[in-house]
């Protein structure tokens, strides 16, 4: 058995099987990688996904594919926007068309799932600007991080000494950390910007 035969299928590619997406991995990469400048971001490639989903659920009994209503749609059942009682009509509009909402919902994918697939699974890279880009980032934020913690500690030995502090072995820790305050979740700053930002539903 290969390595690829025995490897656990990520959701992305289970869902792609599932719904028989064919090509929409080659039109997600493509559109991820772009030509270096015009690129779609992983939480729009999350949302093409998902709609790409609903879209084959939909077909699947004969209602509407259009790309406004089913767009119209997944706006309804996942936007947090959407009045409660509008998303409620809309789950039983589409049960009573034969569609298992809550099936279809658990089929879903988050932009990390998408990360996860196009960088694991297909291999995919950005272009070299773009993944400077990032690493540049981090690095200035871990510089001015050790910074911060040079300085400090120079502080204290310095307020130690004029006898404003006292004289004790202090160690000075310096960790950035990131709190998304839709869902309370915790990052690192390197943490959040590997993944592509928080993996909560928006």
């Amino acid at each position: 058995m290969s390595v690829e035969d025995s490897r656990r299928q990520t959701k992305v590619e289970r869902v792609i099987d599932r719904y028989e997406l064919d090509g929409l991995g080659d039109r997600l990469e493509a559109e991820w990688v772009g030509d270096g400048t015009e690129r779609t971001s992983l939480r729009d490639l999350a949302t093409e996904f998902n709609i790409a989903v609903l879209r084959a659920a939909l077909l699947d009994v004969g209602e509407s594919t259009i790309s406004s209503d089913v767009e119209s749609t997944y706006q309804t059942l996942t936007d947090d926007d959407v009045p409660r009682s509008d998303e409620i009509r809309k789950r039983r509009e589409l049960e009573r068309a034969g569609v298992d909402v809550e099936d279809v919902l658990s089929d879903f994918v988050t932009h990390q799932a998408i990360h996860t697939y196009l960088t694991n699974v297909r291999e995919a890279e950005l272009t070299q600007d773009e993944g400077d880009r990032v690493e540049r980032k981090k690095e200035t934020i871990q510089r001015l991080a050790s910074r911060t913690q040079v300085v400090t500690d120079s502080t204290l030995d310095e307020l130690a000494r004029a006898e404003l502090l006292s004289e004790r072995n202090y160690e000075v820790f310096v960790n950035v950390r990131v709190l998304c305050e839709d869902c309370g979740a915790d990052y690192t700053v390197d943490e959040l910007i590997t993944q592509g930002g928080c993996d909560c539903e928006q």
